[in-house]
């Protein structure tokens, strides 16, 4: 009798234990079928408000009148209006923390250019962690530089001028917009990659820099092509090659760097970033979106007519190049011995 009372006690306790090791379990997966839940809901109800476009640069820039370019169509085709919020300042950082502190409910979006894929490598410490706190979109547009020589430089490829440099090292000069910018680094890249030896000439911004060019005080630049194609028609430049990994639309007869250096690629490309943690639904949502807006004739038309291609990649093909993009950059600020600020 208390032989049977002792093992029906162990089977109680047994059942006991047996009930609380399994409640978890089940409590665990409720809330995860409530989440799957509330995420695809929320997905299917995006967007519920307008979406704020914040855009790290002033209004009238090149980032500004891409997003102000797409929104339109976006807008008609999501019933919300798109705002564009210029936040210009301190390397584009100012405009990409508030994005990366936004609730990731896909209504406050970043445009911004491949800057972000720079400035971890040239800033010691970031108020974000661009991989965990902010997700890739798309890719918008491809905007390559055009890379320039002073119609004395007796060069016409960019081949051409790789055997110059390398004829003459160190002595060519080039001007850039700063220590660590895209233009700055995109030349570094290419005397790597070149194998040759090139100097630097830093300036507080583009307009100087081309104007040095213009005089022949630097002998080559990388530059944005939409501006300099007036000076190379009216013969004060010579426009030698583009940087992009394909020739640009809008010079297509013009060959890229990469046709003589195999491989190289550099640019300002346009990108749109989510908050980290926005749900895969809505990322897809607003690519399909995007793809649509830059597929419209007119807008495709004022894009390539500004000097840059629609891409439009999807989520996880942009991921996969901004990763490869902050490893290059990364490798690139190592070789031109930047000291992160």
């Amino acid at each position: 009798m208390n032989t049977d009372n002792q093992s029906g006690q162990r089977t109680q306790v047994r059942c006991v234990f047996r009930k609380r090791a399994i409640a978890p379990l089940f409590v665990a997966a409720a809330l995860a079928c409530g989440a799957g839940a509330a995420r695809a809901q929320g997905a299917a109800g995006y967007p519920s408000k307008a979406i704020r476009i914040v855009v790290p640069y002033p209004a009238g820039g090149p980032a500004d009148t891409t997003a102000r370019t797409i929104s339109p169509r976006m807008t008609k085709a999501l019933g919300q209006q798109l705002v564009i919020d210029n936040r210009p300042g301190a390397s584009t950082i100012i405009g990409t923390e508030i994005v990366a502190k936004s609730p990731p409910d896909g209504h406050t979006l970043l445009l911004v250019t491949s800057t972000i894929s720079i400035n971890p490598s040239v800033f010691k410490k970031l108020p974000y962690e661009v991989q965990r706190d902010l997700v890739p979109v798309t890719m918008v547009i491809a905007s390559p530089f055009a890379l320039l020589a002073h119609p004395a430089l007796p060069v016409r490829t960019t081949a051409d001028l790789i055997k110059l440099v390398k004829a003459r090292p160190g002595q060519l000069m080039y001007p850039s917009s700063g220590v660590g910018s895209a233009n700055h680094l995109a030349v570094v890249l290419f005397s790597r990659m070149a194998g040759i030896e090139t100097t630097h000439v830093p300036y507080k911004g583009t307009a100087q820099g081309i104007t040095d060019l213009v005089a022949g005080q630097v002998q080559f630049s990388l530059h944005n092509p939409l501006t300099s194609l007036p000076l190379v028609n009216a013969g004060k430049l010579r426009l030698l090659a583009t940087t992009g990994s394909k020739r640009l639309t809008m010079i297509s007869n013009v060959p890229t760097i990469s046709e003589s250096v195999p491989g190289y690629e550099a640019g300002n490309w346009h990108a749109l970033f989510a908050p980290g943690g926005t749900p895969k639904e809505i990322l897809a949502r607003l690519h399909v979106e995007v793809s649509r807006a830059l597929s419209a004739a007119e807008v495709r038309s004022k894009l390539v007519g500004g000097g840059a291609d629609p891409v439009g990649s999807s989520p996880e093909e942009f991921e996969a190049y901004f990763r490869s993009e902050l490893a290059k950059w990364t490798q690139t600020v190592k070789t031109a011995g930047i000291t992160p600020e």
